[in-house]
């Protein structure tokens, strides 16, 4: 099983944490990391584009001239497409671009994630995260201590205000709770870093 070492809040070693190593320990797949980012993406698009047709375009409520008679083409409105003003053929309507992927596609891309950022030494478990009040300052010291300066995604215990608060005004550094680690937030990380509760939280929900 894979070991990592645990730290406290101040940078030293405060022991290790053995993972489980069906969730940390196996074979990523690409394939199935792929297609997980691609269904988030798909998800976070607004899906508001929008065009007006004949029916949506304001005027041509007359016939522009006689049917018959003039020698020209017969024209029913001025606001069909072909009309400089008129309505747009084929445009984008609002829709929704999400889709789902099985549960088990969905875990097994979270695991893939997890176990490639364990192999790359990407992977830092601190014991705790206490914060006596939302302290951006604060927050920066324990990533110094941890010798993090690079993009860093940190999942806390879900009660865990403090930290969540004292993080948000760091660029590099993204705050979820245990019970919302996606893919694409891990992926987009350069390291992981986790509290010891979170952890055990992320195990009992992926075991």
């Amino acid at each position: 099983m894979p070991n990592v070492a645990l730290f406290k809040q101040d940078g030293s070693q405060n022991g290790e944490v053995t993972l489980n190593e069906g969730i940390f320990g196996i074979e990523p797949n690409e394939s199935v990391v792929f297609d997980a980012i691609t269904m988030q993406r798909a998800s976070l698009r607004q899906g508001t584009h929008a065009v007006k047709n004949r029916s949506a375009v304001s005027g041509g409520g007359k016939k522009p001239w006689r049917q018959k008679g003039t020698g020209r083409a017969r024209q029913g409105t001025i606001r069909a497409p072909q009309w400089r003003g008129g309505g747009t053929v084929f445009g984008p309507t609002p829709r929704s671009y999400g889709y789902k992927l099985p549960k088990k596609v969905r875990r097994l891309a979270i695991k893939s994630v997890l176990s490639e950022k364990v192999a790359e030494n990407n992977f830092v478990v601190v014991d705790a995260l206490n914060f006596d009040a939302p302290k951006t300052k604060e927050f920066k010291n324990v990533l110094d201590n941890l010798s993090i300066n690079a993009k860093v995604l940190v999942v806390v215990e879900s009660e865990n205000e403090f930290a969540s608060l004292s993080a948000r005004n760091l660029s590099n550094v993204t705050v979820v709770t245990s019970d919302n680690v996606t893919v694409l937030d891990v992926a987009t990380s350069d390291k992981v870093l986790t509290t010891q509760t979170a952890l055990t939280q992320i195990e009992e929900v992926l075991v």
